[in-house]
């Protein structure tokens, strides 16, 4: 029996309220069978641990029961500091409530694990967003997450790439994501659930409709699962190209890791100048066309033709422009 998991066990009955034992167990990495005997043994020990039947029931602490841990490590001192980030905090309306968190959770440390901890928060900063781009507005993001906590659903007006271009939406918000710097509503339809990017909201009121997000809804795992699902929906054909020594250095800075990583496994040399063949997946003819002349004379398209006639017919029209035809 492992102490330290009856702890856990009995913080996230404290933090989270009621939880079944399947949750407890995925919490945890353990058994159903394991989290049950664990929930044995607190009662066993005094604490007032009690099931709730039903299809919304679980377990919890008997209303008032609180437990005064202490034995913080240094390790659990230093993640204070990486709870949240001043940022994202800031966009969600909660950074004052973050910082005052911290200060309290700090100031109920020993004094040896409140200087490891403040050390930490001296030589880490944390900042989001990619390079290159400005902080996107979201005038809309504190809306969606009182629609989160509260379980309102929301009557937007949305921009997307596809016609109709504008489409309004009764959404039902299971969660927000952050994603190098750009927030993402997930939220379910009368149809399905779906990945919503916030600066395309453009129009956004809390509707009077109440909603339950399904216990068994995990807000990582189904990001896990729309990112792989983008990545299939994302490359629909495959080219074929000649890259140089130069371009194949060059390949990191300018085109997206999967392109890198194809021309990894696929090359094959074609001569002793160093050049290779290799095949990398693409989205469509012109956004390939558009990454592949980054790498200027360092790459060739062989296949397929219209790959090809599109890099011929865009450096034709750029010799023009320079007088060069």
């Amino acid at each position: 029996m492992s102490v330290g998991r009856l702890v856990s066990v009995l913080l996230l009955l404290q933090s989270r309220g009621r939880i079944p034992a399947q949750g407890i167990a995925d919490e945890l990495g353990v058994s159903v069978r394991t989290a049950y005997r664990d929930l044995a043994r607190l009662q066993a020990a005094g604490v007032p641990v009690y099931a709730e039947p039903g299809r919304k029931g679980g377990y919890q602490l008997l209303d008032g029961y609180r437990t005064r841990l202490t034995g913080m490590s240094q390790g659990e001192a230093r993640a204070l500091f990486f709870a949240g980030l001043p940022g994202p905090a800031a966009d969600l309306g909660i950074a004052s409530e973050m910082t005052a968190a911290r200060l309290k959770l700090l100031a109920a440390l020993p004094a040896e694990l409140r200087e490891e901890a403040a050390r930490t928060a001296a030589v880490f900063h944390l900042d989001a967003p990619a390079w290159y781009r400005e902080p996107e507005q979201t005038p809309y993001l504190t809306l969606f997450v009182d629609a989160v906590l509260s379980g309102r659903g929301v009557d937007v007006r949305y921009r997307r790439w596809r016609a109709p271009q504008e489409v309004r939406r009764r959404l039902l918000p299971y969660g927000l994501v952050l994603k190098s710097g750009i927030w993402y509503l997930v939220a379910a339809t009368e149809s399905r659930i779906g990945t919503y990017r916030v600066t395309q909201v453009l129009d956004a009121v809390l509707s009077d409709e109440r909603f339950d997000r399904p216990q068994d809804f995990d807000l990582g795992a189904y990001w896990a699962s729309y990112l792989d699902d983008f990545q299939t929906r994302r490359y629909t054909g495959t080219a074929t190209i000649r890259l140089s020594p130069r371009g194949r250095q060059r390949l990191p800075d300018n085109l997206p890791p999967e392109v890198a990583r194809a021309v990894e496994s696929t090359m094959i040399a074609v001569g002793d100048d160093g050049w290779v063949e290799a095949v990398i997946p693409t989205e469509s003819t012109q956004h390939a066309c558009g990454e592949l002349l980054r790498l200027g004379g360092d790459v060739e398209v062989l296949s397929p033709v219209e790959l090809r006639q599109a890099m011929a017919d865009t450096v034709g029209v750029l010799a023009r422009a320079y007088g060069l035809a």
